[in-house]
């Protein structure tokens, strides 16, 4: 890619790169969500994509562009788990080798997986070690590209096919959103949806939904800088935890989002018991957020047409077990 910030053009070569690879998952709609909310809802459930994350998607699109003769030490990523997961499955596809340096506190599922897919795991800790110090060594002594989680046009373009086919699948029912809802940790999703979204329709308004104390995109579309949260861990959304937003992930937030709305733990909690005992899905906390922001009415949604990305659906079994129940 010549220039830094991605383009729609990128997500349509993105989708083209992906092609069969990734699935092309739902957008579905329920009359319980409908009158629940007194809008039209359409969900886009990436839970079901490769990976059981969107995140499969941005990794495969940067992996396979790589030059392998200058990293022959395939690539190294930092994550708690999805990012994780899709480097590993990504670089298994392209018969690299991956290793991935995840928190010590990451969901023991995540960690498995990521090493089913191929995976070499070295943990850290959140609270004192640094990750990207971590990895930066890690490819330096390797030989290995270095593959971030959202900072990279490569990765945002990909992350951006999952807007694209929204809205595809959107016109097919014809329906037009007025709004977009995605989850944001540091914005490559929430960008990369934009990007599609708003070349197709400029008048769709697309928020960013975070869990409340680690609402950095929301406080930097508010403010015009980049805001960095005061702490590095204890939202139980595990994937949404970002100390700020990346500088590219900022940049094209800045130009394409109408703002960012915060979620609390048991908003998102109410939200995961609702895709479970109205949808039939199972979404993690993380990928919970955009509906709890749907659900509690934080984004303007009465009477229009929302679409709601649920981007992942990697949750532990016993905590899952314990939410549902409550």
């Amino acid at each position: 890619m010549d220039h830094l910030v991605p383009t729609y053009d990128d997500v349509l070569a993105a989708a083209e790169r992906l092609g069969p690879l990734a699935v092309r998952t739902p957008l579905i709609e329920q009359p319980a969500l409908n009158e629940r909310t007194s809008a039209r809802v359409l969900l886009k459930p990436e839970t079901l994509q490769r990976v059981g994350s969107f995140k499969f998607r941005g990794a495969y699109n940067a992996i396979s562009r790589l030059d392998r003769s200058r990293y022959p030490g395939g690539v190294v990523a930092c994550s708690s788990g999805n990012h994780a997961q899709g480097v590993a499955a990504a670089s298994m596809i392209c018969g690299m080798n991956s290793l991935i340096v995840m928190p010590r506190d990451a969901p023991e599922l995540k960690i498995a997986r990521t090493r089913r897919y191929g995976g070499e795991v070295v943990t850290y800790d959140r609270e004192t070690e640094d990750r990207d110090a971590i990895a930066r060594a890690l490819c330096a002594e390797r030989k290995a590209a270095y593959i971030p989680p959202f900072d990279h046009p490569d990765v945002v373009a990909g992350q951006g096919t999952a807007g694209l086919e929204l809205m595809q699948q959107a016109k097919a029912l014809n329906a037009v959103p007025d709004v977009v809802v995605a989850p944001c940790s540091g914005g490559g999703l929430v960008t990369g949806i934009a990007l599609a979204v708003k070349h197709l329709n400029p008048a769709t308004e697309v928020y960013s939904a975070e869990p409340a104390g680690f609402d950095d995109m929301a406080r930097s579309l508010a403010s015009g800088r980049r805001e960095r949260n005061a702490d590095l861990s204890g939202s139980i959304c595990d994937a949404l935890m970002v100390a700020t937003p990346g500088e590219l992930t900022f940049e094209i937030a800045r130009e394409t989002l109408a703002g960012g709305v915060a979620v609390s733990d048991e908003e998102v909690r109410a939200a995961m018991r609702f895709a479970f005992t109205e949808l039939k899905l199972v979404v993690e906390p993380g990928g919970a957020a955009a509906l709890a922001a749907v659900l509690t009415g934080k984004v303007p949604v009465l009477g229009r047409t929302v679409a709601c990305v649920l981007s992942g659906g990697n949750v532990d079994p016993a905590l899952f077990a314990e939410i549902i129940q409550e």
